[in-house]
This record gives C-alpha cells, structure tokens and sequence, in this order.
C-alpha cells in the first residue's frame, strides 16, 4: 500500500496558498494546485513539482471543468484546501449572476467539494480544510436572500457573510459524510497582507497605507495553520471545528451553530449549483 499523500489546494498561486503548496510539496506528496492566474500558477508548480490547474470561480462552469480534470488525474484525495477567495465588489455579479462574495468564497468551493466526493471517500479518510475569517462575525446568512438582492449589499457584510458559509459548509460536511471517513474543519488565517483583496475597494486601500505594516501578517506566518491541520490530517476530533489560528474554536457568529442554517445552506446551495 503506498504511503503517498494527494493534496488539493486551491487559490494557491499567491499568498497562503503559495506558501502551502511550497511547505507540504514532498516525494511523498502528489500535489495539485489550482489557481486563476495561468503563469502564476505555473510558476508555483514549477517550484514545487505539482500539477497546475487553473479555474475562475466566478464561473461555476470552470469549476465543473475543474473537478473533472482533477478527477481524470487522481485516484483519490487525501487533503483538500479549499483556499480560493477573497473580497469583491458586491455591487457587480458573476457570469452566473449570483453576488461574486457568495459564489466565489463559498458555491464554488461547495460545488468542487461534492463533484469530488467519492475521491475523498475513496481510501476511507480525508480531510477538508475551508479557508475562513475572523470577518464570519460581520456576516448574516438570510436564507431567503443569499445573493444579497433586497438586503443593503455592504462589502464587508457581504465578504462576512460568505467566510460564515464556509463555516456552515464545514459543519454540513461534518454532519453528512462522517461515515465516509472525511473530517472538515474551517480556519481563520489571520489577516494576510496578500492579494485576496485586489478586487476590493477598502481592502486595496489599507493595503496601499501605512496600516498594513500594522494591521497584517506575512503569507508564511497565515500559511501556518493550514500546514498544520494537512499533516494532521482527517482526525475525527477536529470534524466540525473552527480555528482562529492554531485556536480551536474561535470566535464565531451566533449564526455558525444554528442548525436550520446548516442544513437550509447546504439545500440552498445544491439548487443554485444543480446538484443534490
């Protein structure tokens, strides 16, 4: 039986995910890395012998043709880091007409998490790491308006809004594939001093003061938790934690343990993405 690890990280031509790739690469790793950037992505392969994907989230057709390539190359997946993200202008929409903060931070990670869900049941444990954010305490999960179209659709509500889905996602999987041996867990980095918010208005502009020396920390620095949860790997006592940092169970929104907005996610989302 081979002792070769398959990792999926996505959102890795930059930033944490960069820095990931470059610390979990190993002879003992068959590594995959996604990215949206053809040559920065590229170049992160290079340096680390993965296989380079790319993919815009902000099209949910990419990331069906995404998983499809994965599947094609990859037998099973023992460590998904679903890293992809950032902050985005809510007052624009995506190809597929949803909120980009919605789609991009949480539909696309859920839609590739379940096209690929029997290569993460297929040897009997994986783990599922979703990139969060201390920002789940400013978001709001209304059910009836997930695309913000009659609520005030405020960036940072929405950005919010999105990493608080990625703790609902965390714990709908958690509940629904714990007989499939997959564990998941959500984590805030820390505030990154990275590109993933070059989209935005007010992200871009502290990061283009003073203020960033101060109110950020290195890519290397906000890699360290995913790192550090990968090589745990699919241990059952993390299954449904959120760590800020190396902290399990950090602060979170009211909103992150309720379990009709569990469940009415997961629903939700299934429609919107045509699965289920």
């Amino acid at each position: 039986m081979s002792n070769q690890r398959t990792i999926v990280i996505t959102g890795a031509s930059d930033g944490i995910g960069a820095v990931a790739a470059r610390e979990l690469a190993g002879p003992d790793v068959d590594l995959v890395i996604v990215g949206r950037s053809v040559e920065k992505t590229e170049a992160v392969a290079a340096e680390t012998g993965a296989t380079a994907l790319t993919a815009d989230f902000a099209k949910l057709d990419d990331v069906r043709r995404l998983a499809e390539e994965i599947r094609g190359r990859v037998g099973t997946i023992d460590v998904l880091l679903n890293n992809a993200g950032g902050t985005f202008d809510p007052k624009k929409r995506t190809a597929d007409g949803h909120e980009p903060n919605f789609q991009i931070n949480h539909l696309g990670g859920f839609l590739l998490t379940n096209l690929l869900h029997d290569k993460l049941a297929a040897d009997g444990g994986a783990l599922v790491v979703n990139t969060a954010s201390i920002g789940n305490l400013a978001g709001k999960v209304d059910l009836d308006d997930l695309d913000f179209q009659r609520r005030r659709a405020l960036e940072m509500r929405c950005y919010g809004t999105s990493k608080l889905e990625n703790i609902l996602f965390t714990r709908g999987i958690a509940d629904r594939w714990k007989g499939d041996g997959i564990v998941s867990v959500a984590v805030h980095p820390g505030p990154v001093a990275t590109s993933f918010g070059r989209d935005s208005f007010f992200v871009g502009l502290l990061y283009r003061t003073p203020l960033k020396k101060v109110a950020t920390i290195t890519p290397e620095k906000g890699a360290e938790p995913l790192i550090e949860l990968a090589n745990r790997g699919a241990d059952p006592e993390i299954n449904g934690v959120y760590f800020s940092r190396h902290k399990a169970n950090g602060p979170q929104n009211p909103q992150a343990h309720r379990q009709e907005l569990i469940d009415g996610l997961w629903q939700a989302s299934e429609r919107l993405v045509g699965i289920g």
